[in-house]
């Protein structure tokens, strides 16, 4: 069956009309469909949706928690030192109408998010010590500028998840004074470290020192004593035997004698011939 020409722009129209009435919410979206720019429906739950065509269009808004890096922020802690904070955020928009009133539109809704979070931020941690905000105690500011945030944040139909500090640095300048004291301060203990050395290397080598010499002392002192009593034993004992037999005793001796004047070959001795001496050595006869 044709359709009569006169029906077809009618079709066309019909067609157009239902396109462009019919609309989609995803799951990740939520709707404000708005006439001339005022606001007539919000739309929150996924589904198909009609609205006037040429007279209503659609404004989809994400349902999603989204995050949110804000731009790093200079801040002065309660003892004057500077710190460099870098956050970032999570959030959700709850209210699509009040959203769309205040801010209108996501990115414009970022801006503002990030200012108030730095501006929070500079207000909270101004008030801390840096050791504070490098310390545990951390999580009990951020939960500060959470809350502060979020305060701020309802006016815009906005709900934030969570605040959290991704960096906190030290300025350049900071970070280069900071970082020539350490290196001083390690030099100085270096420093130290050495000289503390040095020192006990000496009282070392004095203790050894003074125990070799006491080491040797004793045992100087001990080989001594056993000389002194070697040599009274040989003594003890030499008396012993002059006593029992003293012409060898005598004759003993003189051998000793002989043996210690005569050594080596080149030692002339002039005596008499009749002395003590040669008197072992029978009659010396001499020439004429």
């Amino acid at each position: 069956m044709k359709v009569p020409k006169i029906l077809l722009p009618i079709v066309v129209l019909i067609g157009a009309l239902a396109f462009f009435s019919i609309f989609v919410v995803k799951e990740v979206n939520q709707a404000i469909v708005l006439q001339f720019g005022d606001p007539k429906k919000i739309i929150l739950k996924p589904g198909l949706n009609f609205k006037i065509p040429f007279i209503q269009n659609v404004v989809f808004l994400d349902s999603r928690i989204l995050n949110l890096d804000t731009p790093p922020a200079e801040v002065i802690a309660s003892d004057q030192k500077r710190l460099i904070v870098d956050a970032f955020a999570r959030f959700q928009i709850i209210d699509p109408l009040k959203f769309y009133i205040s801010v209108g539109n996501e990115r414009v809704a970022r801006s503002r998010l990030a200012t108030i979070i730095n501006s929070r931020i500079r207000n909270v941690l101004g008030q801390q010590e840096l050791q504070t905000l490098l310390s545990k105690d951390r999580s009990k500011q951020m939960s500060l500028i959470q809350e502060g945030v979020n305060t701020e944040a309802q006016k815009f139909g906005i709900k934030i998840v969570d605040v959290r500090i991704k960096r906190a640095d030290l300025p350049q300048a900071n970070s280069d004074a900071i970082y020539r004291r350490m290196q001083t301060e390690r030099e100085r203990e270096a420093k130290e470290f050495r000289a503390r050395g040095a020192e006990m290397a000496v009282t070392i080598t004095s203790t050894a020192d003074k125990e070799v010499s006491v080491i040797l002392a004793n045992a100087n002192k001990d080989s001594e004593i056993m000389k002194g009593e070697g040599d009274g034993e040989r003594n003890k004992i030499f008396a012993e035997a002059f006593g029992r037999d003293p012409e060898f005793f005598g004759f003993y001796r003189a051998m000793q004698a002989y043996e210690t004047a005569l050594i080596g070959g080149d030692t002339s001795l002039i005596l008499s011939p009749d002395s003590e001496f040669f008197k072992f050595f029978g009659s010396v006869k001499t020439k004429n």
